[in-house]
């Protein structure tokens, strides 16, 4: 196992009680490091997520917000890596532009102040597919331009990246920045702007109602599930790659149609859609990522099959509904 980066070494990942966050911690404990913190104000996150490494001695989880300037630059003394995963949803982002200002840009660039300031050996960054926008080309490569990104959210990742490549050159601050492109699987929002249908459709399968399909069903997307996600943030660390960018998807693209037919397939079921009229337009129709950047710089290769994947979400979404009947 190459693990002589992470191999006692301290890292603290920002965001790690939530979806991918607590699966970055799961991929990182085989590697052995001297402690994970976790700092996370369960906004988003649960301590549920962290069930599987909650009792582990190597996990440090701090209730805490990364708006805290003096707490992040306590954690930060600490660690030799950090995984800045925290941010808010796309959606409370447009909701509430000043608190996303707070968290989304000014708590990372006291991330990487601290960062600077204690020298830390690597930031792998969480960034999004939704900088691009309705992208130029398809599959969409990371030299794609930002312009048609029309949300705060994919505003405020653009300039975390951007922070990252001046401090990279100002200060050899390492740093690499993954854009995911549309996260599934176990433990995954149940308010997601492109992927909450998911959760929907799983409720109707539940309930023996007729899934809705507003539009024709043709919007696409690239589903990548979690797990491969927390593998590609792990190879990122590991890797040798530097002031880089890159997409993290399957490069496999799926229309909602498609989606719900192995959705219900894999749940063995016989539940006919009903279509209603699209309730507004979806400015960001399509989504395919080119990942081949990342297959030859990090290594990276998304191993679950979607239909595979789906399976799993099912698995888990619906255990967890008998868990809390």
């Amino acid at each position: 196992m190459k693990n002589n980066l992470i191999n006692k070494s301290t890292i603290l990942v920002t965001g790690g009680a939530g979806f991918v966050g607590s699966w970055v911690v799961e991929k990182l404990l085989p590697y052995d490091p001297a402690e994970i913190i976790i700092l996370d104000n369960l906004l988003r996150g649960s301590l549920e997520n962290m069930d599987h490494f909650r009792n582990d001695p190597r996990v440090t989880f701090v209730n805490g917000d990364i708006r805290d300037q003096d707490l992040v630059d306590e954690l930060m003394s600490r660690c030799h890596y950090c995984f800045h995963l925290a941010a808010l949803r796309i959606t409370r982002c447009a909701e509430n532009p000043p608190e996303a200002f707070e968290v989304m840009a000014k708590a990372t660039f006291n991330i990487l102040e601290a960062a600077k300031k204690y020298n830390i050996r690597k930031i792998i960054y969480s960034s999004t597919a939704s900088v691009y926008g309705l992208a130029q080309h398809f599959p969409t490569p990371e030299s794609d331009n930002p312009y048609d990104n029309k949300t705060f959210y994919g505003a405020a990742k653009v300039f975390g990246e951007q922070m990252l490549r001046s401090y990279s050159d100002m200060y050899g601050l390492r740093y690499v920045a993954l854009r995911y492109f549309n996260i599934y699987g176990p433990r995954m929002d149940r308010e997601g702007k492109y992927t909450e249908v998911m959760i929907k459709w799983l409720d109707c399968i539940r309930d023996k109602k007729a899934p809705l399909i507003f539009g024709d069903g043709s919007d696409s997307m690239d589903f990548v599930h979690v797990g491969d996600v927390a593998s590609a943030n792990v190879l990122a660390l590991l890797s040798d790659a530097g002031d880089e960018t890159f997409n993290i998807g399957c490069s496999r693209e799926t229309s909602l149609k498609e989606l719900l037919q192995m959705m219900l397939a894999v749940n063995n079921s016989n539940l006919v859609p009903e279509h209603r009229p699209a309730n507004k337009v979806n400015p960001v129709s399509r989504r395919l990522a080119d990942i081949s950047k990342a297959q030859q710089l990090l290594g990276f290769s998304p191993e679950i099959r979607l239909e595979d994947g789906l399976r799993d979400l099912s698995s888990w979404y619906f255990n967890k509904q008998t868990s809390i009947v």
